[in-house]
């Protein structure tokens, strides 16, 4: 491995999977979740299921266990708060009901395969976490490949000390990638766990709107809606991506080139 001499520009973006670079919308796990719960006679919505979005999905359910009015569910039907045997069972479930379904959500966003083409050509290193696990990526990474996309590393929760929002996934990236500093290197990602992970690890954190998992749209629901209505769904991912600490908040995926040249930018004149 050559590591890279940083030079006053960005040298390599780490992108999350879905809903960033494949699965427009982030579907994959989110029906799951969901069934998964209704299983034990606890109704959870859509829009709870994805507030955790990003993270190891042990940790995810865990999250959703921990929300006071799911909690309070649990609580009723089964006479105590959940416990981390309970997030056992729930995950237990979840991981073949996911693993049935992974193959079918990995067709890349649109856009996606031209910026990482974009940025190659410019000089920069492909990065890409996930909080899918290892065996769950198997199958992800293997069906994105056959469709055009392979980072130049990939690394979950099981090849570090723990998933999102810790910054570990990303520092693995920056040493496979043989970069250095950590503001050398962007973070792309459709949730706010995505944007706090890059800000925990010090890099340029980058929050995708348009086929994440924040806005929770398909692509056909996206170009449906009336633009007043979708501008205001738009406006509060922003919001909640700025409150995690994101540098910047693009429509989409095809805007990062953009904005990596306004890093470099302010880069050159010194600003770290």
């Amino acid at each position: 491995m050559t590591t890279t001499v940083y030079r006053g520009h960005i040298q390599g973006v780490v992108f999350d999977w879905a809903g960033t670079m494949v699965d427009y919308g982030c579907f994959a796990p989110l029906l799951v979740f969901v069934n998964v719960f209704h299983q034990r006679g606890i109704e959870i919505t859509p829009e709870e299921a994805r507030v955790p979005m990003g993270m190891l999905k042990w940790d995810h359910i865990k999250a959703l266990l921990e929300m006071e009015r799911i909690a309070a569910l649990w609580k009723e039907r089964f006479g105590s708060a959940p416990t981390d045997a309970d997030v056992d069972d729930l995950y237990a479930d979840f991981e073949p009901m996911l693993f049935a379904d992974l193959a079918r959500y990995t067709d890349p966003i649109p856009g996606a395969l031209d910026v990482v083409e974009k940025l190659r050509s410019d000089g920069l290193k492909i990065g890409s976490t996930t909080g899918y696990t290892s065996k769950m990526m198997e199958i992800v990474a293997g069906e994105a490949n056959k469709k055009g996309y392979a980072p130049d590393t990939l690394v979950t929760p099981d090849d570090a000390a723990a998933g999102r929002p810790y910054p570990w996934m990303c520092y693995r990236n920056a040493e496979l990638l043989g970069i250095h500093p950590m503001n050398a290197m962007v973070k792309v990602g459709d949730t706010t766990s995505d944007v706090l992970e890059g800000v925990n690890a010090g890099m340029w954190s980058i929050g995708v709107i348009k086929g994440g998992s924040e806005l929770g749209l398909s692509e056909a629901e996206v170009e449906g809606m009336p633009a007043e209505l979708l501008a205001v769904k738009m406006e509060a991912v922003t919001e909640r991506f700025k409150a995690a600490g994101a540098h910047y908040v693009i429509e989409q995926i095809s805007d990062l080139p953009n904005i990596i040249e306004t890093i470099n930018e302010r880069l050159a004149a010194g600003d770290k």
